[in-house]
């Protein structure tokens, strides 16, 4: 049989990198008899994928109608470095003994590079794949996905730090008289936030109608726009809703305040800066049902989601607290030395697993220096993961090392809480 078992770890336990880090990691094979190969080859990759079907009905000069399926697509490469660990691909064969083996292999990431995005139908996404090259015989591929993260600090744009402001007003007509106007005010003290953090939201309602408010919704939603090249250039929009709160009713001629929050799950930051194939945007929107045959009132405001709190503002506390020994943000470091093949595993202080904990933190958020009291982020699973990350360019031949469905991790700050609403 040859390969028994092939598994991928990298240095970072959570699998997380920031744009311009280096990933370090290593391949361990399995063998139940010796293996005959060309080499071992190893291919990083960074893409943008897009792809959806549309169905258009037309009629034929018979004036019978005919449904035509048109598959939109658009690919965006971001770099692709490949390389042997082991022998080469015009070098003589090379027989791997019987028993486990292990490889190491290194990669320093592009310093420009959106973060990592599973959406609907569209993906930015980062992988490795380790190659068994074998002479006149399939290859055997195995492959892994992780995710990359471009820091978007919103201490580095004015506007978002401009509070949310939305003012609905309606008057109702009945029996040729207006009535006096139902007011809703809705308020959110910043337009940035990162995942963990709770937005506080005030809702100020004066209803001087004749007309009872029955609800007042809030949705967070999540906007994608993607983008097609071929056969033809086409966007296809999705909207989204995260999150939804509600309060009501308020009766006619009443008035009512709320205070309520919205705690931002692990979501990608805004915009994927530097994908030009997928806009991604989130937005508060809010609607004020009324009843019978009354227009609901709504509106919306964009919302801006970073991976760098804002910091210092007024009211804003933001705890500075000594590294702990061991967190879920604090990924571990597994023991490889890039370039040295089949190196062995050392065992001092070693965790089960192969794991060892650092004295320094790897993995440290690049803008760490600039806020010194700023606390490390916990690095969260996303609740939206990839249905597969074999894709189209794999062969048959491929096991996926890893979970099955691939989620990005992503930074929150729940212990940073933005500023409060003015009284």
């Amino acid at each position: 049989m040859g390969l028994k078992e092939a598994a991928i770890y990298l240095d970072n336990e959570l699998n997380t990198y920031y744009a311009g880090q280096t990933v370090n990691g290593r391949i361990e094979y399995v063998f139940d008899s010796p293996k005959k190969v060309r080499g071992i080859q190893v291919q990083f990759k960074g893409e943008a994928h897009t792809e959806w079907r549309e169905s258009k009905e037309e009629s034929d000069d018979q004036g019978k109608s005919q449904t035509t399926d048109t598959t939109h697509s658009g690919n965006e490469e971001y770099f692709q470095i490949s390389y042997y660990i082991l022998g080469s691909n015009s070098g003589s064969e090379i027989e791997i003994p019987a028993g486990k083996q292990v490889y190491n292999f290194t990669c320093a990431l592009p310093p420009v590079l959106p973060s990592s995005f599973e959406g609907q139908y569209g993906y930015v996404r980062y992988t490795i794949k380790v190659i068994l090259d074998r002479p006149w015989k399939f290859n055997q591929e195995t492959k892994i996905a992780y995710t990359v993260i471009n820091a978007l600090d919103l201490n580095l744009n004015p506007s978002y730090k401009e509070p949310i402001h939305m003012q609905m007003e309606k008057t109702f007509c009945c029996f040729c008289c207006t009535s006096l106007p139902l007011s809703v005010d809705v308020r959110a003290p910043v337009s940035g936030y990162c995942s963990g953090q709770v937005i506080p939201i005030q809702i100020d309602v004066e209803n001087k109608s004749n007309v009872e408010l029955t609800l007042v919704k809030l949705f967070l939603r999540k906007v994608v726009t993607y983008r097609a090249t071929s056969p033809s250039t086409a966007t296809k929009k999705t909207k989204e809703v995260i999150l939804t709160i509600q309060q009501g009713p308020v009766a006619a001629g009443a008035t009512n305040h709320w205070s309520l929050t919205m705690e931002v799950p692990p979501l990608p930051p805004s915009n994927l800066v530097n994908c030009s194939i997928i806009d991604l945007d989130y937005d508060l929107k809010a609607e004020c049902e009324v009843p019978f045959m009354h227009f609901n009132m709504k509106d919306k405001k964009y919302i801006t989601i970073g991976t760098v709190p804002l910091v210092g503002m007024s009211g804003q506390s933001i705890p500075s607290a000594p590294m702990p020994e061991s967190t879920q943000g604090q990924p571990a470091v597994l023991p490889v030395s890039p370039g040295q093949p089949n190196m062995p595993m050392g065992t001092g202080g070693v965790a089960p697993g192969g794991w060892v904990m650092p004295t320094a933190v790897p993995g440290q958020p690049p803008y760490q220096n600039l806020y010194p009291t700023l606390t490390q982020p916990v690095y969260k699973e996303s609740p939206y993961a990839a249905r597969t990350i074999q894709d189209r360019g794999d062969s048959n031949h491929v096991t996926i090392a890893g979970p099955a469905n691939f989620a990005p991790y992503y930074p929150t700050y729940a212990a940073v809480q933005p500023p409060p609403l003015p009284q």
